[in-house]
This record gives structure tokens, C-alpha cells and sequence, in this order.
């Protein structure tokens, strides 16, 4: 562990170079062409070969120089829609944004692999390295899994991490069973009928029709779910219109329900069906619902987590890892690897106001600073619970 964590030191200003090139050319969404460019490049200079297995979504193994398990730890690597608003000198300008630290995440795993490959005589087995894009739009890793990241070789335990603004610097969180919740994007189209907004009484008005509808579905969560019972319905997006004086044809909601349970999700988006078709009839006008993409909550395989916690306390400290249940209304599409396989993911800490007045903004804000000494803590973490599982489990 010593070895490795001061070899990870070493690496400090090279992962700092890495994450600020990656941070300064944000790229949002499935296609990441630029970002998956630099990764392949990173990755064959440290003597890997990179396979690109769907859009934007790359694997590398090392190891299997001796037999065992396959251990596969995973890094997101695409931004958010938000100007950034920092004063670093590194920061994006072209109206994206590395918001939710993947561009850190990213920068933890090439320095993991570039460690791996340093002592690569220490791997009883395998690992295999995942860079997926689209974490933020829940489809990356569905489109890994459904192009078989999860095979050749067949993967036994998952890893991931994620950088957490306001908690204090290299501390790491992890909850026991579930503990971030699901989450289910969708859209409601409202069609009503335009016409001058002198006249009401010759259209439909969408607009009306879409703020009762907003209203009712509230109701859902204050008057349908039990209080004891965690749910979050939000619309995000409500749009309709181009003039002031003209009632439009159509208005566009957008917006997630989050909740500790598929089941529960369901309900709610059924409930909202229900609502959102029957208040625009009782308006004259017609309306549907659509699922735009979903994630199931995320959970810990309780076994996994505590022993890969010990791994992590090597490295961070005994008083430095801290175990939780319950858990936030956060979202994470890790938690379709975590449905194929045991799986933890850790949670580390990038710096609070109390160290930093830059540190400690929320997750998706415009003004978010990370701090930049967690890369070598995240890149240690990786390697090094990598090749302590694979020697634990290596006669199995």
C-alpha cells in the first residue's frame, strides 16, 4: 500500500495536468469523440490497448499473467449543459461543463491505470478499466452493459467512485445496501390550440392546461405516498410559446421522479398518467406522458463494500471512511453495473468551505471547484482495492 500510495504521489502533476486539459474541453451527452480521443491516447502511451466498444465507451484490461477473478472499476466521462462560471484558469468556455467531476473521475482511473501497469507482477487476475460516456442522461452505462462490458473476461465485482463537493478532503463515504436513489426522466407534450391572445375563447390554451396539470402532480407526492416513504417528483423544464400576445399550440414539460424503489416509481409515473391525460380532456385539449430514460436506485452489495472499505482505509485512514445507511435522492446510472454484479461505490470527499472559500459549492453548480489533491487519493483507491480484492479472492 505504502508503495503504491507514494508512487501515486509521484504522479501528482501529471493527473493535474490531465484532469485540466480534460476539464477545459467538456463534451455533453453519447458522443464524446474529443474526450474518447485523449483517453485512447493516454491509454496506449501507458502501454494499454484501448477497445472502443459502443459510441464513446472504452475498456482496457491489464493483467492475467495469473489466474483469478476480474475486478472492474469504472470512470464517467462526459459534462453537463452549464456555462461555467470559476475563475480558474483551466475553465471551459464552450458552454459546458465538468460540474459533477467527471473530467476528475476520468483523470482518477488513468492514473489507476497507469499504476496497475507498474505493478502488474502484483495482479492475481484481472482488471478491467471502463471509461463510459453519458453518465448524466442515464444511458452510458446501459449502452456498456448491453455491449458486454460485463464479458470477455466475465466480470465478478465493479468498482466506482465520485468526487463530493462540501465533504472534507479525502474522506470517503459509502452506504450499506441502497443508498441513492432511482431516477426516471420523462416528458409531457400538452396540445392545445392557438390563436390571438385577445381571443381565449377561439383556442385551446396549452399553457393554462400545463400549469394545472404541474399543480396536480404535486399532489402525488403530498397526497398518494405515505410520509415514512421517500419520493421526489420535479419539473425542471416547463416550455411554451414565442409571443406575448399569441396562445400557443403546445407546451413541453421536462422533469425525474426519484425514489428508493422501482415500485414506487411506477406507481408515481402511472399516477401521472392518469392526471396528466385527464386534466387536459377536462381543458378541451390532449396530453401524454413518455419515459425518456431511467436508473435503477443504487445499491451496495454490503459484503463487497466492507471489504473494499478496509482497502480504502490503507489508504485514507481508519477515521477517514465513514459507512452510512439510508441515503440522498442523487442519482447514478453505476447502479445498472451494480444490478449485474456485486458492486460499491464510494464517494470522496473534494473539499469543504472550512478548507477552501472555492470548495464546497453544490454538485451541477456553475461555480464548483474541486480540489485537485484528491486525484492521487482516487487513483490509489482504485488501484490498490483492485489488486487486494483480486489477491483475497484469487484461490475462489
Amino acid at each position: 500500500m505504502e508503495k503504491i500510495l507514494e508512487s501515486a504521489k509521484q504522479l501528482k502533476e501529471e493527473l493535474i495536468e490531465i484532469r485540466r486539459h480534460i476539464h477545459a474541453h467538456p463534451e455533453v451527452g453519447t458522443h464524446l469523440p474529443k474526450t474518447t480521443a485523449f483517453v485512447k491516447e493516454k491509454l496506449k502511451a501507458f502501454g494499454y490497448t484501448p477497445e472502443e466498444i459502443c459510441d464513446s465507451g472504452i475498456v482496457a484490461t491489464i493483467g492475467g499473467k495469473k489466474p483469478g477473478k476480474t475486478f472492474l472499476l469504472r470512470a464517467d466521462m462526459d459534462s453537463l449543459p452549464i456555462a461555467e462560471e470559476t475563475s480558474c484558469s483551466f475553465k471551459a468556455t464552450n458552454g459546458s461543463m465538468h460540474a459533477c467531476g467527471h473530467d476528475m473521475h476520468t483523470t482518477m482511473l488513468l492514473g489507476a491505470a497507469k499504476l496497475l501497469r507498474a505493478y502488474e507482477d502484483e495482479i492475481e487476475g484481472t482488471v478491467k478499466l471502463v471509461f463510459q460516456p453519458d453518465e448524466e442522461g442515464f444511458t452510458g452505462a446501459k449502452k456498456m452493459l448491453k455491449a458486454g462490458v460485463l464479458e470477455n473476461p466475465k466480470v465478478d465485482a465493479a468498482m466506482a467512485l465520485h468526487v463530493h463537493s462540501g465533504t472534507p478532503t479525502n474522506v470517503v463515504l459509502y452506504g450499506l445496501d441502497t443508498s441513492i436513489a432511482g431516477c426516471l426522466r420523462f416528458k409531457i407534450t400538452v396540445h392545445g390550440t392557438g390563436c390571438h391572445g385577445a381571443m381565449p375563447e377561439l383556442g385551446v390554451d396549452p399553457i393554462n392546461i400545463a400549469a394545472h396539470i404541474y399543480l396536480s402532480l404535486q399532489e402525488i407526492i403530498s397526497r398518494e405516498i405515505s410520509a415514512t416513504e421517500s419520493a421526489v417528483l420535479t419539473i425542471g423544464k416547463f416550455v411554451g410559446g414565442d409571443a406575448a400576445n399569441i396562445i400557443p399550440n403546445q407546451v413541453v414539460m421536462e422533469g425525474t421522479i426519484r425514489s428508493f424503489s422501482k415500485e414506487m416509481s411506477d406507481f408515481i409515473f402511472k399516477r401521472m398518467e392518469e392526471i396528466t391525460v385527464s386534466t387536459a380532456k377536462l381543458f378541451r385539449g390532449e396530453a401524454q406522458v413518455e419515459e425518456m430514460s431511467s436508473v435503477p436506485p443504487l445499491k451496495n452489495n454490503t459484503e463487497l463494500a466492507t471489504e473494499v472499505a478496509s482497502y480504502v482505509k490503507d489508504i485514507v485512514g481508519e477515521k477517514s471512511v465513514v459507512s452510512f445507511k439510508g441515503g440522498g435522492m442523487g442519482s447514478e446510472d453505476f447502479s445498472s453495473y451494480a444490478y449485474e454484479v456485486p458492486s460499491v461505490y464510494f464517494m470522496l470527499g473534494a473539499g469543504s468551505k472550512e478548507e477552501n472559500d472555492l470548495y464546497g459549492m453544490p454538485m451541477h453548480h456553475p461555480k464548483v471547484v474541486f480540489n485537485e489533491d484528491i486525484l492521487v487519493t482516487g487513483a490509489a483507491m482504485h488501484a490498490y482495492s483492485a489488486i487486494m480484492w483480486l489477491k483475497h479472492h484469487s484461490g475462489q
